[in-house]
């Protein structure tokens, strides 16, 4: 399957256009149930894009609308697209929610990340010192698979069709030595090197800027190829995160995106700062308290 028609995707397209179609006929959800005969939860789910839907699901929900000729027979292919496995569904167990399936969907990729380099962007050594110590709970084979999949997922920075990626990162992600100092200077000496990628950009946002409009948290703007599946912002959690798709949600994080990153040094500036810090490195410069290393 193209990557840019990722399953994910297409369960949201269908959910989305279906629901448009409910509307337009002045059907409630609890009608479809009935017809159907199931649950108003699971007409509701798969109009969010939440749960898959059977062609002859599609296509009975259709006949309600009054649906039929080939915009019938469209849906009904995209219903079966969005059945298909992902080339991430081999580690379901160790994934959250829909991020992966919609990044690999994306036409283009901006965030702000607060606290670790952002996955795409990671050495392996630093993805396991990080997980380890974030999710205590994991097994070993459980830390092993994340880490896989999230090597994997970096493919998108240098597949045929790359996404493009835009990424402002707080100076405290650059200040904590995660994994220790081999690990963390490799992990600068990386990120150096994937601003020469001409689809990434990289920004750092310095302490001296004081207080500014990212505070309130790390988020993923995800921007789609096609006009008919809307952008979605990713704020994420311990528990997976959130997804945004309402217009004044986007407006919201759009805004504070084009702040943030008209606030951090130049992607020149930046490249420089991660360069020296890979030979000086601020932990260990700083005086020692109580607690550090």
């Amino acid at each position: 399957m193209n990557p840019r028609r990722s399953p994910t995707i297409r369960r949201r397209r269908l959910g989305a256009e279906l629901r448009r179609y409910r509307d337009a006929a002045g059907v409630t959800i609890e009608v479809v149930a009935d017809r159907l005969g199931c649950s108003p939860s699971k007409v509701s789910r798969i109009e969010t894009g939440h749960t898959s839907a059977t062609p002859r699901d599609v296509k009975d929900m259709l006949d309600i609308y009054g649906i039929n000729g080939a915009e019938s027979d469209e849906l009904v292919q995209i219903s079966r697209e969005a059945r298909q496995k992902g080339w991430w569904h081999p580690f379901s167990t160790v994934l959250t929610g829909a991020y992966v399936g919609l990044e690999a969907a994306a036409k283009s990729i901006r965030a702000y990340e607060q606290q670790v380099v952002p996955g795409l962007l990671q050495t392996d050594r630093y993805a396991i010192a990080m997980i380890r110590s974030a999710r205590l709970g994991d097994s070993e084979q459980e830390i092993e698979q994340r880490v896989r999949v999230r090597m994997a997922r970096q493919a998108l920075l240098i597949q045929d069709d790359p996404i493009d990626l835009w990424v402002v990162l707080d100076e405290a992600v650059l200040s904590r030595p995660v994994g220790g100092d081999e690990v963390m200077r490799d992990q600068l000496l990386r990120l150096a090197e994937m601003t020469e990628l001409p689809n990434v950009t990289l920004q750092i946002l310095p302490f001296a800027v004081g207080a500014h409009a990212g505070m309130d948290g790390t988020f993923a703007i995800l921007d789609f190829p096609d006009a008919e599946d809307p952008n979605v912002v990713f704020a994420e959690n311990a528990t997976g995160g959130l997804f945004l798709e309402k217009t004044d949600e986007l407006r919201k994080y759009n805004s504070i995106f084009d702040t943030i990153q008209a606030t951090a040094l130049s992607p020149e500036e930046s490249k420089n700062m991660i360069v020296m810090l890979a030979e000086e490195p601020l932990w260990k410069s700083r005086p020692r308290v109580s607690g550090s290393i």
